[in-house]
């Protein structure tokens, strides 16, 4: 842990300069479009439907991502951790259920797109509504069980963040681990690939779900561009959102 203002042991002046301009970057980048995405479903009455619901609750869970990296890009700059166990504790907690409501987001929105797309019944509010809140309810259970004692959050080697303690080998981790990486990754990936998979051989053509740290916190501009900038309609909303005549022309219409 960095805490005295030193730089972490292992670490240069540069090295840490460069992951806290990154981490910053990523961070507002994945803020801004996920921020446009949330502004639209909410002032583009088009928008406000089961399936954009879906699209709404990864927007809302990659923004938190990136409000999580943007407090560890300002602890970088800073070069030590400034808000003690407690927030790291938080900080923790924060970026590991925002992650995982990403995760468990992306895989809801797969299997929405089949529902959608290869049966004869469109995604209803009490549906999505029920998705939405499972996520959210499981992501924040699953991590706040390190808070409880099974497995446990701790800073990252460059102490400026803090994260899931993965140097700790013993069994109350590994159990953590295993368990946890079962239902909240290779779950949804199993769901999500499944989903596109019966989605491909039902409409002939190929659709495919999308793609240490640093690359973690690119998800939520990845994601931002995937799932709502590739989307016409939200396109066509955030467009709206920007252009006060458009949106003026729209509710006259």
């Amino acid at each position: 842990m960095a805490e005295s203002g030193t730089l972490p042991t292992g670490f240069g002046e540069l090295e840490v300069l460069a992951v806290g301009t990154v981490l910053l970057v990523e961070a507002l980048s994945g803020l801004s479009l996920n921020i446009l995405t949330i502004l639209s479903f909410c002032k583009t009455p088009e928008l406000r439907t089961p399936s954009h619901l879906l699209v709404l609750s990864l927007a809302l869970a990659d923004s938190g991502i990136s409000l999580n990296a943007l407090v560890a890009a300002t602890s970088s700059l800073l070069r030590r951790w400034p808000y003690g166990s407690e927030g790291c504790q938080a900080h923790g907690f924060q970026g590991f259920a925002t992650a995982l409501a990403s995760i468990c987001s992306s895989a809801a929105i797969a299997w929405g797109r089949y529902h959608h797309y290869c049966t004869r019944n469109r995604l209803d509010w009490n549906t999505a509504v029920s998705l939405v809140f499972f996520v959210w309810l499981s992501s924040a259970f699953w991590a706040a069980l390190p808070l409880l004692g099974w497995g446990r959050y701790d800073y990252e080697p460059l102490g400026t963040c803090c994260t899931l303690d993965y140097s700790k080998g013993d069994r109350n981790f590994t159990s953590f681990l295993f368990t946890m990486a079962f239902f909240n990754f290779f779950l949804p990936l199993f769901i999500t690939v499944v989903s596109y998979q019966l989605m491909e051989q039902k409409l002939g053509k190929t659709s495919r779900p999308p793609v240490p740290a640093l690359i973690a916190k690119t998800v939520p501009t990845v994601n931002a561009m995937n799932y709502a900038l590739g989307s016409e309609m939200v396109h066509r909303g955030i467009w709206q959102c920007l252009s006060p005549q458009r949106r003026e022309r729209s509710r006259e219409q």
